[in-house]
């Protein structure tokens, strides 16, 4: 009986040693790599990609601890620039300005394939195109572009922007229009669902139909050429999740827009997945894949804003964005 129990007793403990050699040789948890990109705006479906990732995993998959975060206005490409932001969501337009004044910027991927955005007014306000705008308020964000993109417009069309008066600071479109306004700039995947929401009739005149030169990027994200010199593959593994996120939202719309819901409870979840479903056709659209960029956008737009003096000096497009980062 002593027999019996010592070979028990030691079968344990070989055991047990077992499991302790075992555990010893377990390779230690990963740290994760810390990484923030600021937002350009407060949270909207032009984001719904990043929260899919956080929220999904997407980024701890690529060994990441993601922090998004909302900036103050106008002020992400200065912390992307500086690297206080590793990444961040911007505009077409800021990283040519950026780059003309010398400011490393770079656009790693399209948002969203093509420019939804267009001028928009109360349907019996009768404004149907560039010419009906003379003699009309225009209610102004006040961007360097804008208002030469509308005088590009007016001109192309046979219309006389000086015939349209200005109002500045006007920033939301429902309590503008129709009072302070006649017409305004808006995104058609946002205020214009909220307008079909509210059942307001509107008439919308997209900016890519009226010129293609106006079918930029907008929004992009974007990095600085410190971190693609240093540390290329943390840029990789980021865009790798982020096409992911994105990707989910283009075939899960319903549920991209529960996650971004749970993010944002501040915004109407009505409008979120009405107009989670309508970028989910634009965010690739006809591209090949999510995310990617033509040299041909970028060389367009660029041209386009030096010969309106909105940039200093021509820039080197080639450099302006990248589809070297997307998975």
């Amino acid at each position: 009986m002593k027999k019996v129990l010592l070979v028990a007793l030691t079968l344990m403990l070989l055991f047990t040693l077992f499991l302790a050699s075992c555990k010893a040789k377990e390779a230690p948890a990963k740290t994760l790599d810390k990484v923030t990109v600021t937002l350009d705006w407060t949270p909207n479906t032009n984001h719904t990609g990043l929260y899919v990732a956080l929220e999904n995993g997407y980024f701890k998959e690529e060994g990441l601890d993601v922090q998004i975060m909302q900036p103050g206005q106008g002020v992400t490409d200065q912390l992307v620039a500086a690297g206080t932001s590793q990444f961040g969501i911007s505009y077409q337009e800021n990283v040519i300005r950026a780059r003309s004044e010398s400011i490393p910027l770079v656009s790693i991927a399209a948002v969203i394939q093509h420019n939804t955005s267009g001028f928009a007014s109360l349907k019996k306000a009768n404004i149907n195109g560039p010419k009906d705008f003379e003699g009309k308020r225009y209610g102004s964000w006040d961007s360097p572009s804008e208002q030469a993109i509308l005088g590009s417009i007016m001109k192309k069309n046979g219309a006389d922007v000086t015939k349209v008066k200005v109002v500045s600071g006007v920033y939301d479109f429902f309590s503008t229009i129709g009072k302070d306004a006649d017409f305004e700039w808006i995104y058609s995947g946002w205020d214009g669902i909220e307008a079909q929401r509210r059942g307001i009739e509107i008439n919308y005149i997209a900016l890519k139909d009226l010129d293609p030169v106006f079918d930029y990027y907008t929004p992009v994200l974007i990095t600085n050429e410190k971190l693609l010199s240093e540390n290329p593959e943390l840029v990789k593994r980021f865009v790798k999740a982020v096409s992911k996120g994105y990707g989910f939202c283009i075939s899960s719309p319903d549920q991209a827009a529960a996650i971004l819901s749970k993010h944002a409870p501040e915004l109407n979840p009505e409008l979120v997945k009405l107009s989670q479903n309508y970028l989910s056709k634009e965010y690739q659209a006809d591209a090949d894949q999510w995310g990617v960029q033509k040299a041909s956008v970028w060389k367009d737009f660029s041209d386009w804003m030096f010969i309106n003096r909105l940039i200093p000096l021509s820039i080197e497009t080639g450099k302006a964005f990248s589809n070297d980062y997307l998975p």
